[in-house]
């Protein structure tokens, strides 16, 4: 753990970064916490032999179990305003980071930490892991991006509707409805999301980060816009090294050896 951050930190093994919440109980999100995550990702940027990152949370509870609570009922308006459109911003960074972020869920995702698995690229839950929006029980709304994200994932209507009952699901559940991708045996969520970075890690990293670009950035787009997005960013692979050697590589029916650049 780094001498300078309390609850997030990180290891690197292989190429890929695990990223661990671990405040205990249930590693619940205050403005420490977030501050944390934000230089995490921030220091991972920095850091070129980083492929992949998966973010999970400590011990067997939880993966994120909201916010803090106590730290939300001393809010006033324009405070909860500056709140929630700070959490937008570390979210943010998540969802813009430059190579896939997978979120390994173990436990409890509910409020902010289900937020936190949105801005992810792909979602890997334990078989036990519940998620839910419980915002409105507290007279409240997911005010971390989760309105938006939801919707595009899952629909408008199913996104309402966990929304507005505040009902959690479990893991079987958010598979069938598109909110996570994988399901792996009690425990093994994060080797699943290493197995799966790792598949990612064969391919061209510029090509991943491009792509990951033009389906974030095409998800709030016209249809037509996108298109063209996708296609200058198609383009610019073409002056890379990278995409010389995959090509090269096929050519000559060996695996490639990229670099990044």
């Amino acid at each position: 753990m780094s001498d300078a951050r309390q609850f997030v930190d990180f290891r690197i093994d292989d190429r890929v970064a695990v990223v661990k919440v671990d405040r205990p109980p249930v590693n619940a999100l205050n403005r420490q916490v977030e501050d944390e995550i934000e230089g995490v990702f921030k220091e991972l940027g920095t850091l070129n032999e980083i492929g992949a990152v998966i973010v999970t949370g400590g011990g067997a509870k939880a993966f994120i179990a909201g916010a803090d609570i106590k730290m939300i009922s001393e809010k006033s308006p324009k405070e909860a305003f500056e709140m929630s459109a700070a959490t937008q911003r570390v979210l943010s960074k998540i969802e813009k980071f430059d190579r896939v972020v997978i979120a390994a869920v173990n436990g409890l995702a509910l409020g902010g930490g289900c937020e936190v698995a949105l801005a992810c690229d792909i979602r890997v839950a334990d078989e036990s892991a519940i998620f839910g929006f419980p915002e409105v029980s507290l007279g409240l709304l997911p005010g971390a991006g989760g309105t938006q994200r939801l919707a595009r994932l899952v629909g408008i209507g199913k996104a309402k509707e966990l929304i507005l009952t505040g009902d959690p699901i479990i893991a079987d559940e958010a598979k069938r409805i598109g909110l996570v991708e994988r399901i792996a045996p009690k425990g093994e969520a994060v080797a699943e999301a290493t197995s799966l970075a790792k598949r990612v890690l064969l391919r061209g990293p510029i090509a991943v980060s491009n792509a990951k670009k033009a389906i974030n950035e095409g998800t709030d787009m016209t249809f037509e816009d996108g298109l063209r997005r996708e296609t200058e960013l198609f383009a610019a692979l073409f002056e890379t090294h990278d995409m010389k050697e995959g090509v090269r590589a096929f050519l000559e029916k060996r695996k490639p050896d990229f670099v990044r650049r």
